[in-house]
């Protein structure tokens, strides 16, 4: 990764709107600034003038500007929560929430991108080691801890169709741990 990769991309808002990519020295678009922020570049936007910090509401707009055309991520209900998280006292824990969620989303992509390409028999089935994957990471994030047979490897050698009865018993006992919980959070 080169250095400029590494460092914050500064652009700075002109009186007139226009965005200017220091960097560059040419003007951009919102969907420019999208585009590094997806090629993994962290972005500051400033008012030239004032000198104050944008960056917030242009990233809050590339959403809204995604969101409008379809690229529906956010779910309505979890709208509805964000703009009910301003009036109450969650508003203190919402953005600590939000970023470890984030975090845990990553690392989940992350570990399933790597699963993927470990040398396992299930990855010669299209479809099914992406499946298992996306279950596990499901059932990760739902009970906060490690779910057994997630990218460990066993210490001794299994025959496959034992390894799949232990994975499908965790999934199982994790699942029925769950639905407990969920049980006697309703009452």
């Amino acid at each position: 990764m080169a250095d400029s990769d590494k460092k914050t991309l500064l652009i700075k808002r002109y009186a007139s709107r226009r965005l200017y990519n220091t960097e560059t020295s040419d003007y951009v678009t919102l969907e420019d600034i999208a585009e590094f922020i997806r090629d993994g570049r962290e972005v500051q936007i400033i008012d030239l003038k004032s000198g104050d910090d944008l960056t917030r509401q242009y990233l809050l707009q590339i959403i809204a500007e995604h969101e409008s055309r379809g690229e529906n991520v956010l779910p309505v209900n979890v709208l509805n929560d964000l703009v009910r998280s301003y009036t109450n006292s969650a508003t203190t824990m919402v953005p600590d929430f939000l970023a470890a969620s984030f975090e845990m989303l990553q690392k989940g992509q992350s570990q399933m991108v790597e699963n993927m390409t470990k040398a396992n028999p299930l990855t010669q089935m299209p479809g099914l080691d992406a499946i298992r994957a996306q279950q596990e990471a499901f059932l990760k994030a739902m009970t906060g801890g490690q779910v057994p047979g997630m990218g460990t490897t066993p210490a001794a050698p299994e025959s496959d169709d034992q390894k799949n009865d232990e994975d499908l018993q965790a999934i199982k006992s994790q699942l029925a741990e769950l639905q407990s919980k969920l049980s006697k959070m309703d009452k």
